[in-house]
């Protein structure tokens, strides 16, 4: 539903956005909606569209478009680069923008004029996607923003329909804190072991999906970056909208 009234995270996702000081020539993003095996898929459309990927929702919701075109050439990029680290890949011509694309982009790029590829989150260990982000780090120095989305803490089987969010539960809060820790920290072995070393890391994500796109953004980064934060918050009692970004 951010996707329709972004509130306080949409404005600050556009904040953010607007206050880059270079505009990206191409995004590349990676979202816990378009998980599968390897190898990997990479949209490679000029116009790839985008996907309603949900049910039971207010239909205004599924009005919503986000126009961005494609960017053949930089989907070509991506795969040699993921060529040379050892990941597989092979091109998508149909695939359009799911709504963890989308659903961000919309607030941060509203204009939709930035050429978007995806990639698919493949179902590695920890530590492999970190070595997936560190193969597409080199675009970064090309101008190309790479887009990490998911939550930290995302479980729906434990959220609070009816909470706006001030009342946050205690094991949210730690899980969260502990992950932004070894953030923060670049730890990444402690990160990369969360299963075995947080206590609460199976209430943040039962299923690894929407935690995934945090290692591939991390093995992206570079210690040299500082890490900049983009929104704090949560909504639904449990549900963590922490974003941030390496500069």
């Amino acid at each position: 539903m951010l996707a329709l009234d972004g509130g306080a995270y949409g404005s600050a996702l556009h904040r953010f956005a607007d206050g880059l000081s270079e505009r990206p020539r191409g995004i590349l993003a990676i979202s816990a909606h378009w998980q599968a095996n390897l190898p990997l898929r990479i949209t490679t459309a000029e116009k790839p569209g985008i996907i309603h990927d949900f049910r039971g929702f207010p239909v205004e919701l599924y009005a919503l478009d986000y126009p961005a075109t494609g960017d053949p050439k930089l989907a070509e990029q991506t795969s040699a680069l993921l060529s040379a680290a050892g990941f597989e890949s092979v091109p998508d011509s149909r695939r359009g923008f799911d709504h963890g694309v989308w659903s961000v982009l919309r607030h941060a790029f509203p204009a939709a004029d930035i050429p978007v590829v995806q990639v698919t989150l493949p179902m590695v260990e920890p530590a492999r996607l970190g070595e997936l982000g560190k193969a597409l780090a080199p675009l970064r120095n090309e101008g190309v923003l790479i887009l990490g989305t998911g939550g930290l803490v995302h479980n729906l089987r434990r959220v609070r329909w009816d909470s706006a969010g001030d009342s946050i539960e205690p094991w949210a809060l730690e899980a969260e804190a502990w992950f932004m820790e070894r953030v923060e920290g670049r730890r990444s072995d402690e990160l990369f072991h969360h299963r075995e070393l947080l206590p609460f890391s199976v209430e943040a994500a039962p299923s690894t999906e929407h935690l995934d796109p945090l290692f591939v953004a991390f093995g992206a980064s570079d210690e040299q970056d500082s890490l900049m934060t983009v929104f704090e918050g949560f909504q639904m009692g449990n549900l963590s909208l922490r974003s941030f970004a390496w500069m």
